[in-house]
């Protein structure tokens, strides 16, 4: 296949880069872009064709997923200098970051008006489920859009279809990881309390997931990486603030 039948890909981080591969596992040709290099070379050697910016990635797929780390940098992926607004080729863009519903609703609107329909499109699941193609997709944006990125959406995970206006899934999308850190927080202080008291920690999770405190927090999180103190969450406390 020629790079022009590719689907586009900017930005190659701990979420970006295996959702590409998986894209390219189910045989989709990947053109991407990333600013770190090594992160770039990467995907090239999973099978990707490197593009030298933003504009050249636009220039040659007709849908282009986003996966960015702020809203700083979506803004300007999606509407500074040679983004993706001055793409020839791109008809579709489709964000899977996490950015807010006002960087999305500005975006939209700047894209629409060069005839790019924006899909907001962002996923939770962690790293692990961007490896496992389990992740979930919280998508708003234009139904024809929408109907024509689903097969490619499916290949990240389970696909909710939440509304029809970009920016109504990143609301969902930070009321998700709005319950997801203060469960993690208050456990957090229930299990600190607890063990300064002279409990077990080990007996207190195997009552506590039984109860009603239970939690995702307490079910996976603390088991998996608080009590063998491995703390490898695969989700920095910088994202957490920006969310």
């Amino acid at each position: 296949m020629t790079t022009t039948a590719a689907i586009g890909f900017i930005g190659i981080g701990t979420m970006g880069y295996p959702m590409a591969v998986n894209l390219m596992t189910k045989g989709y040709p990947v053109i991407a872009f990333d600013v770190n290099p090594q992160s770039l070379d990467a995907l090239v050697k999973a099978g990707a064709v490197a593009a030298r910016s933003v504009q050249e990635v636009c220039n040659q797929a007709r849908v282009v997923f986003t996966s960015l780390p702020s809203p700083d940098v979506f803004t300007e992926v999606m509407m500074g200098k040679d983004g993706i607004h001055t793409g020839s080729a791109v008809k579709i863009a489709v964000d899977l970051s996490t950015v807010g519903p006002r960087s999305t609703k500005a975006a939209a609107s700047a894209l629409r008006e060069r005839g790019i329909d924006l899909l907001d499109a962002p996923v939770s699941g962690g790293p692990s489920g961007a490896h496992q193609g389990k992740l979930t997709v919280m998508v708003a944006g234009v139904e024809s859009a929408l109907d024509e990125t689903r097969p490619l959406l499916e290949v990240f995970g389970k696909v909710f279809t939440v509304g029809q206006e970009a920016g109504q899934a990143q609301l969902l999308k930070l009321l998700n990881n709005m319950l997801s850190s203060t469960a993690f927080a208050i456990t957090a202080e229930a299990f600190v309390a607890g063990v300064k008291g002279g409990l077990d920690p080990k007996v207190m999770f195997d009552v506590i997931n039984i109860s009603s405190g239970r939690s995702a927090a307490s079910q996976e999180k603390f088991v998996r990486q608080v009590l063998p103190r491995t703390f490898d969450f695969g989700f920095s406390i910088s994202s957490v603030c920006k969310d």
